[in-house]
């Protein structure tokens, strides 16, 4: 038996589907996973999760005709040439153009799964609304002969929905990517006021929140840290390196790059922040609370499923820098909360987001079972 998993980056693929790939080699699947732009040690990677490869055209930011086209045709030629039994796409551009494929050759086992709703989702001006309404309807005919689509909040399972993209009857929601609770281990907090926010660096993702609230704190705790972790991003909503570097020449923030392995960064710190304007479920959130950090995000879909008010963290309003500088003056002045809510994190990341039983439970709703697994 053969399963595609379809993403849009190698690195997602290795990194937040590495488990799930692993386990389904493991049940004994023919496993080729597809993304674009892969480079040699990604190959390699992989590979050594005992996966094949093959690399597929993508423009991944906005909507053009012609590279969409294209992109089509590439998901249409594979999955003609190589006759997956199981499909599993997942972010926006494999779903909408690997759903529309799958349809065309008459496939019966495509599945999605949402991680989120990007910046294609959010209301604005009249050409965003155009956006948002073309991409509303791709999907809506990419997933109509779907078997299942898998959801990370019910927000974002219920806006498909109420939208009619999907019928309820196929729509399941699951606990996010999950997280490896034995790569991401309880580590102790230090005493410092380290804060930090691991990211693309899209506006979204409240970065610019995240600065000026770090520069209305600055004047009054100047030895409060606010580090950034994260890749530049070419969508239409990325901040550039000269924008960060401006911030950091500024001494409002610590930009620390990029980095394949953001342990480190969440050991050093002892508050997690994710002032994100919208989520499927921040991965980078979970394994902050397997590391015991307490947590400080928006109550938008996706971030507050993660946080139990005023238990391992707080909620704040999405886009009100004023709102988060203040919780984040809240955790300075109540370091004695830090290991309490730090220790909830780690517990609530056991019960709800294990890796394992996200990866079991995404299997099973797709029609995949191995007795061992449950």
């Amino acid at each position: 038996m053969k399963i595609f998993i379809i993403g849009a980056y190698p690195r997602s693929l290795i990194n937040f589907r590495g488990q799930l790939i692993s386990l389904l080699v493991g049940f004994g699947w023919h496993v080729t996973s597809l993304s674009s732009g892969a480079n040699v040690e990604e190959i390699k990677s992989i590979k050594n999760l005992g996966s094949d490869y093959i690399d597929y055209k993508v423009k991944r930011n906005g909507l053009n005709p012609f590279n969409d086209i294209n992109t089509l045709i590439s998901f249409f030629c594979i999955l003609k040439r190589n006759s997956p039994d199981v499909i599993l796409a997942y972010t926006i551009k494999p779903i909408i153009w690997g759903g529309i494929a799958a349809r065309l050759l008459k496939h019966n086992n495509f599945n999605a799964l949402i991680t989120g709703l990007g910046y294609a989702f959010q209301s604005g001006g009249f050409f965003k609304n155009i956006l948002v309404f073309i991409v509303v309807n791709l999907y809506r005919i990419a997933l109509k002969n779907a078997k299942s689509v898998i959801f990370q909040n019910h927000d974002n399972m219920n806006l498909f929905i109420d939208k009619g993209i999907v019928d309820k009857s196929k729509c399941y929601v699951v606990n996010g990517s999950g997280v490896d609770l034995k790569h991401f281990k309880l580590t102790s907090l230090t005493k410092e006021p380290n804060f930090l926010l691991i990211a693309r660096l899209l506006g979204d993702k409240g970065i610019r929140e995240y600065v000026k609230a770090a520069k209305l704190i600055k004047g009054k705790y100047p030895n409060a840290l606010f580090e950034l972790v994260g890749p530049e991003d070419p969508s239409i909503d990325g901040i550039t390196i000269d924008r960060v570097n401006k911030w950091t020449d500024s001494g409002y923030i610590q930009y620390k790059g990029s980095s394949n392995d953001v342990r480190p960064f969440i050991k050093k710190c002892n508050i997690f922040v994710l002032p994100s304007y919208h989520e499927g479920m921040p991965r980078t959130v979970l394994e902050a609370m397997a590391m015991g950090r307490p947590i400080l995000t928006t109550d938008v879909p996706g971030c507050r499923e993660t946080v139990m008010n005023g238990e391992n963290g707080w909620l704040v309003e999405k886009a009100n820098f004023e709102q988060l500088a203040e919780r984040m003056i809240w955790f300075i002045e109540n370091q004695d909360q830090w290991k309490v809510m730090g220790q909830k994190s780690y517990s609530i990341a056991n019960e709800k987001f294990d890796v394992h039983k996200v990866n079991a439970e995404i299997l099973k709703i797709m029609g995949i079972s191995n007795e061992k697994t449950f």
